[in-house]
């Protein structure tokens, strides 16, 4: 799976298919689920809420995406772009070199030929080899 692709997937499957991927329960999940940096830790319950997608649930911050990162063995903005198409609408596009990335709320409402559009405006910005 492309990081684009995993953008399209909510942050609540993402997380449910990875686990279950790794064959580990919502409580060994959760004990993994620790950010590096700030040592901020998941409950149980928040995991298993967000795998249930609750509605009531708060967006994760950066330390519970770091730490989820970290639980679940996958990129950091792997889990921002999920974290964003649920819970902020918004898809996340990367330049192929990963220096730049773009937020597009309701790209995924344009028609095939709109996104290529944009895509093509996007890439139209880009360097070429003579400006690096």
């Amino acid at each position: 799976m492309t990081e684009d692709q995993s953008a399209l997937r909510t942050l609540s499957a993402l997380v449910r298919d990875r686990r279950l991927a790794l064959g580990l329960s919502t409580r060994a999940l959760a004990q993994r689920c620790v950010d590096p940096e700030t040592g901020t830790t998941l409950p149980r319950h928040y995991v298993e809420r967000l795998e249930q997608d609750v509605p009531t649930l708060t967006p994760p911050r950066l330390p519970e995406l770091k730490a989820l990162a970290a639980g679940l063995e996958l990129p950091l903005s792997v889990l921002q772009d999920a974290a964003g198409f649920q819970f902020h609408g918004v898809t996340t596009r990367r330049s192929v070199s990963g220096k730049a990335w773009m937020v597009a709320r309701s790209f995924d409402e344009l028609d095939p030929a709109e996104q290529e559009r944009f895509l093509a405006v996007w890439e139209a910005f880009r360097p070429t080899k003579a400006d690096e």
